[in-house]
């Protein structure tokens, strides 16, 4: 805290008029170190509306089971948005009916079931601007033939019935499966030190 003082202190008085304090938007933030350098990260508030949009993506079992979890993680790290939780568990019936209750009366619905019960799932909340509609393209088609070269889908998935993940399809629906899968102390709130390049201006 000492250090952050004195750089601060020094930033203001090489940038700031004599007699002046610091600009708001230079007082609204924090210094920290990142690595070998230092990075200057303004408040929440002053980023752009929705950075901190949230939404929910699933490896299911056959993407654990071929080992594509790294890849997934991967794929939204180099996106730039912020990893806030992670799990890997065994899902229950209950809680898939609710995750997916608009297909309880779908002729499919048993067969999912028993799949997505085969065996364990690692589920993710990302957090970003616009991430929940990113996270949809990311993704691809629901249908990997349909799913385009390059998406999560079409690089990796090969029958419907085994589409390797899954990603929120709403804001309302993200934060109605986030509360599902996550109670509130499983998901941190922290700062990147790359957030200033990625998602305000």
């Amino acid at each position: 805290m000492m250090l952050q003082q004195r750089l601060l202190h020094t930033v203001i008085k090489h940038f700031c008029p004599a007699g002046q304090g610091a600009p708001k938007t230079l007082q609204a933030g924090l210094l920290f170190r990142c690595g070998h350098r230092f990075v200057w990260h303004r408040s929440k508030s002053t980023g752009l509306p929705g950075a901190k949009e949230r939404t929910l993506v699933a490896v299911k079992p056959d993407g654990v089971q071929r080992r594509l979890v790294g890849q997934v993680i991967q794929r939204f790290e180099q996106r730039g948005f912020k990893l806030v939780g992670l799990k890997m568990l065994q899902v229950s019936e209950d809680l898939l009916s609710e995750h997916y209750c608009q297909l309880r009366q779908k002729p499919f619905y048993p067969n999912l079931v028993h799949y997505m019960t085969s065996g364990p799932v690692v589920v993710m909340v990302w957090e970003g601007h616009n991430v929940v509609q990113t996270s949809r393209t990311m993704v691809g088609h629901t249908n990997p033939t349909e799913a385009q070269a390059g998406t999560i889908r079409g690089d990796f998935s090969v029958h419907v019935s085994r589409n390797v993940v899954h990603a929120s399809d709403s804001l309302e629906g993200a934060q109605r499966e986030i509360q599902l899968w996550f109670q509130a102390k499983d998901l941190l709130d922290w700062d990147c030190c790359d957030q200033a390049s990625t998602s305000e201006v």
